[in-house]
């Protein structure tokens, strides 16, 4: 017996009741789309990182929901008709989705992600490449950071192109995540290792990934990182770092490097300007809008 998907749109101010109201008659689940997609009217809803949003949903919204079978799709279609709020909604349209091995599809989304020609992110369920003499297993969804992000992509190149200095450097990373970049900084042979979030949860998914990995680190809160490093790797975004500024600093070693993500190109000047009476930051990468920034202590 396949699912069934049932497509509905609304105005922005019924989104919330119409989702609400889908999940209290069964729906598996219930996802929002901009009805103007891939039209001129399009909207692009989520602003720049670090900015709010400048609307809570679409001006024109698709609500899809899934239900087990018809029966319950049906049902829930009739009872919504008779609401009040529904006579500003349209049914789009109520049809079976294809049977599938969801699992198998998902994970076929995710394909092996090079850093460098040697260097690879691999999914458990995929072979390596032959020409991976370094890669990190990681399975997507289990925190932010699955090197698919420029921003990420960009620190584990830095830690490639900066191996032969990480020997048994001491490093931190600040905001771990999945602990992607703390685990790279293993791979190339650092082995006193602080990794640190504010979520618990990322701390958490730190630890399983570290242990996928082989690797030994410490993966903690944010007063778990202690003294001095050699490598402060912190991929946040440009306002909390903006806000870190002496604490980073102050984490660096004599000789040691400062290295910061999550920060468009036209935030680096004011970043430059805000780490100044501390380190001389500049421009070490660029990719689709984003840049690394690096200092190193004299």
């Amino acid at each position: 017996m396949s699912m069934h998907e049932l497509s509905l749109a609304c105005a922005r101010e019924q989104v919330e009741l119409l989702s609400d109201a889908l999940e209290a008659l069964d729906a598996l689940s219930v996802s929002v789309e901009d009805a103007d997609a891939h039209t001129d009217a399009e909207q692009a809803l989520f602003g720049e990182p670090g900015m709010p949003a400048p609307q809570s949903s679409w001006q024109r919204t698709r609500v899809l929901a899934l239900f087990a079978t018809q029966e319950i799709a049906d049902e829930a279609l009739h009872v919504l008709r008779a609401q009040d709020f529904f006579s500003h909604c349209e049914v789009l349209g109520l049809a079976p989705l294809p049977e599938q091995d969801w699992v198998r599809l998902t994970q076929s989304q995710f394909a092996p992600v090079p850093i460098t020609p040697t260097f690879w992110i691999v999914p458990t369920w995929h072979e390596p490449p032959e020409q991976a003499s370094h890669l990190i297993r990681l399975d997507p969804g289990l925190a932010f950071g699955t090197g698919t992000h420029p921003t990420t992509r960009m620190c584990l190149r830095w830690i490639a192109a900066h191996a032969s200095g990480m020997g048994p450097a001491r490093v931190l990373d600040y905001g771990c995540g999945s602990g992607i970049l703390a685990i790279g900084a293993a791979k190339f042979g650092a082995r006193d290792i602080d990794a640190v979030d504010i979520d618990p949860a990322a701390v958490e998914s730190t630890r399983h990934n570290a242990d996928a990995n082989g690797v030994q680190l410490r993966a903690g809160l944010p007063e778990c990182a202690a003294g001095r490093y050699d490598v402060v790797l912190a991929n946040i975004l440009a306002t909390p770092l903006r806000v870190l500024a002496p604490l980073l600093s102050a984490h660096v070693a004599s000789g040691g490097h400062l290295v910061l993500a999550g920060i468009l190109d036209r935030q680096a000047a004011e970043l430059q300007e805000t780490y100044a009476p501390w380190l001389a930051l500049s421009v070490a990468d660029s990719e689709d809008g984003w840049v690394l920034m690096a200092a190193r202590r004299p």
